[in-house]
């Protein structure tokens, strides 16, 4: 019996030296997805704020040293706003690196933060520079835990709506509401030193159920999962996959945290169908200093835009009518291909290019441009429905789409602004679905454009709180001229006016910190229908991604 006391006293000495030794290690890192790097290969710089800008290029370097080492719990409730906002074209081409390509920096900043993880054990926000940097591997990433799976990290942003909108669809009687918008996840899995793992998992409008009593009307969607194989700081790899279209900025960053206002921007809402994602494999790399690229071979979008039940199990849209995918209405709102149990309708492949920049001898700007072509969106079985009807083959028709936008923050001051162009042209609209369904409202012409711009300015409150007026004015045109198919045969094909119309948009964000913001913002809606757009909008809201 003393011989088991003794054994007992013994584990109970030596788990308390385990614990002890435990409690003396400092945490890891925050649980920070590296999802967010991966989408923009080519780089992410931040639009940077007056303290940034006299940071210039050596405050760059000592954040990619530091973001590249597990720094810990950092505070950096003092870095500008547009820091956090990721977002732009950098350097993030160095993402896949891990902490060991980095060498130490003895600069400043990796000492202040230092300092953070030694005093401050609690888990907070992640600086904007280790939203740049992957997972090193072999780590534990979940902040003061220990991670289960070494190497692997999980970030996650969401939105939260309510207020009040004009519903055209009722002679634009005000209506208020709330909207559990988005909940999303973002694991990241470092398999190696060179081979990264990145998914992004979203929740809309409260998910989705089977039954009507729950009273839930989102979706569960899978957004991003791929592999990342990286060969060299000019190529990397991106393996087959579900990957999102690298065209336009906002489809690539469309976290809350990243715009102002608290719907998505007006362009990113049809004529870029943001949330854009499809099968894709690529790759992508450096270029030289400041230019990057990614290319990209992803499933055609298509021209369809109703239910699985007007698919036949032989892969051709059923007879009786449906929905096209691009109109006068919505753009190519519903042109998006499916992902998931081979229910494509379509063979055919489109190609993505796109070029981002952020050139040294302008501090504080970052663009990019790309173009996006597939040789034909016709979906298979795709028809006319005429008016006796009888259905008849449609043809081919390309579809090219060309982006490009820039950011700049001003250095030394906290002016910000933003530009937009979008331009999608059609091969042969003639064969566009919208052109033939024997439906007035929706016809396309042979191209459709939109642009916006932007200006915004950033006051620094003495709670350290950044304060971000703005204002955003759209215009986009869905309906050209150029209309033809069946529908102008029968005289359907007039320009109704709701796909061309003008957005002012004006409001106030806040934030906190850089990675969460409150938002409100009044929307005013022009267009040229007969009875005008009656959509306008006044909403709050909340935003956060870490």
């Amino acid at each position: 019996m003393m011989a088991k006391i003794e054994s007992m006293e013994q584990r109970i000495n030596t788990l308390q030296v385990e614990l002890k030794d435990a409690k003396t290690k400092k945490p890891a890192g925050v649980g920070q997805s590296a999802s967010l790097a991966s989408r923009n290969p080519s780089g992410a710089v931040a639009l940077t704020g007056a303290k940034d800008a006299r940071g210039n290029a050596s405050k760059a370097s000592d954040n990619a040293q530091a973001a590249s080492k597990p720094v810990g719990n950092v505070s950096t409730n003092n870095a500008s706003v547009s820091n956090a906002m990721a977002l732009a074209d950098s350097k993030d081409v160095k993402g896949g690196s891990t902490a060991a390509d980095a060498a130490p920096s003895s600069s400043p900043l990796s000492r202040l933060a230092a300092a953070f993880a030694d005093a401050d054990p609690k888990p907070k926000f992640m600086p904007a520079a280790d939203l740049k940097a992957a997972p090193p591997s072999g780590k534990d990433l979940f902040g003061v835990a220990p991670s289960p799976v070494p190497g692997m990290r999980i970030g996650m942003y969401g939105e939260i709506k309510l207020g009040s909108s004009q519903n055209p669809a009722a002679n634009g009687q005000w209506q208020s509401g709330f909207d559990m918008a988005r909940l999303v996840l973002l694991p990241t899995y470092q398999v190696n030193d060179y081979i990264t793992f990145n998914a992004e998992l979203e929740w809309e409008h409260g998910g989705t159920a089977f039954d009507n009593d729950d009273k839930l009307h989102g979706a569960v969607e899978v957004e991003q999962a791929f592999f990342d194989i990286k060969f060299n700081d000019h190529f990397t790899l991106r393996s087959p996959g579900v990957d999102l279209i690298p065209i336009s900025f906002t489809n690539l960053y469309h976290e809350p945290t990243l715009f102002y206002t608290v719907q998505r921007p007006e362009l990113a809402n049809g004529l870029i169908p943001t949330t854009w994602y499809a099968p894709a494999a690529g790759f992508y790399g450096k270029i030289v200093d400041g230019l990057n690229y990614q290319f990209q071979v992803s499933q055609s979008a298509e021209d369809f835009g109703d239910g699985f039940d007007h698919r036949g199990d032989n892969g051709h849209i059923n007879p009786g009518g449906y929905e096209g995918g691009i109109s006068g209405s919505e753009a190519l709102a519903l042109s998006r291909a499916p992902i998931g149990d081979f229910r494509q309708l379509s063979n055919q492949l489109a190609y993505t290019l796109r070029l981002s920049y952020t050139p040294s001898f302008l501090p504080g700007f970052a663009g990019s441009s790309a173009i996006y072509y597939s040789p034909d969106v016709t979906p298979r079985g795709a028809y006319a429905t005429l008016p006796d009807g009888s259905e008849v083959p449609l043809g081919k028709n390309a579809m090219t789409i060309f982006n490009t936008e820039a950011r700049y923050r001003v250095p030394n001051t906290g002016l910000e602004l933003r530009a937009e162009y979008a331009y999608v042209n059609f091969s042969n609209p003639e064969n566009l679905r919208a052109n033939n369904d024997l439906v007035d409202d929706n016809n396309v012409g042979k191209n459709m454009w939109g642009y916006s711009g932007e200006i915004a300015y950033h006051f620094r409150a003495p709670n350290d709180y950044d304060i971000v007026p703005f204002y955003r004015y759209t215009r986009q045109n869905f309906q050209t001229s150029g209309m033809l198919g069946s529908d102008l045969t029968n005289g359907l094909n007039n320009i109704t006016g709701s796909g061309d119309m003008t957005f002012h948009d004006v409001g106030v964000a806040v934030f906190p910190n850089p990675s969460l913001v409150y938002k409100l913002n009044y929307t005013k809606v022009i267009d040229h229908s007969a009875t005008g757009a009656m959509s306008d909008r006044v909403l709050a809201g909340v935003g956060w991604l870490w």
